[in-house]
């Protein structure tokens, strides 16, 4: 995991670096969903602080155990009935691809008394198989979450066709950048172990990677 690790930082680093961006730009986050406490605690020997789990009751046990340092991320889709384990266990939701599921965390995380970073996500390929707002709607639902006042709506968020030509992962990160541009978002999660090199050279500041950190 250690080569693995840093492998990934000097890809990282070189992407950013024909972006004309330094490496500390892009943030790297571990996709835990496929591992155990095992390789959570060595990410943390190793310096992983962020990592990212996609099913709740999967990720609870490990969130609990794990060192109360890690910065907690869920990437899966929202069931609304699960939305007070997301908002009580992590610290970021970014996969926030519709109004009910802002809905659903807001009121738990009033119940909480807490407040909760969200990424929204953004269909930008179009296909109709991914979740998230569609690019024209995007503006309208921006708008109705300014009242979610426990929502902290940090940047945008989505996943590239798989298997794409690169022509075409370019053409998804660059609309999602210039979408968060015109809302002043500042975050750009998009990008994963097959592409997030092409991501980072077109404005990811997260990265998400799981595979090419155990295999």
């Amino acid at each position: 995991m250690s080569d693995n690790l840093q492998h990934i930082h000097s890809r990282i680093a070189a992407a950013a670096g024909r972006a004309g961006r330094s490496a500390a730009s892009v943030r790297l986050v571990a996709v835990t969903k496929t591992v155990g406490l095992p390789e959570i605690l060595e990410l943390h020997r190793l310096g992983i602080r962020e990592m990212a789990e996609n099913r709740v009751e999967l990720a609870r046990p490990k969130v609990e155990a794990a060192p109360p340092d890690i910065f907690w991320h869920m990437i899966g889709p929202l069931q609304t009935r699960k939305a007070a384990e997301v908002a009580a266990c992590f610290s970021q939701f970014d996969a926030l691809d519709r109004l009910k599921a802002a809905e659903a965390l807001q009121k738990k995380c009033e119940e909480q008394d807490r407040t909760l970073r969200v990424l929204v996500e953004v269909n930008v390929s179009g296909e109709t198989q991914k979740h998230g707002f569609e690019p024209a709607d995007l503006d309208r639902a921006l708008r109705e979450m300014d009242s979610f006042d426990r929502l902290n709506v940090g940047g945008l968020m989505t996943m590239a066709p798989f298997d794409a030509p690169e022509s075409v992962l370019r053409g998804c990160f660059s609309s999602l950048r210039k979408l968060a541009n015109a809302h002043g978002l500042p975050e750009l999660s998009m990008g994963m172990t097959d592409d997030f090199e092409i991501a980072i050279e077109e404005g990811a500041t997260q990265v998400r990677i799981g595979r090419a950190l155990f295999e």
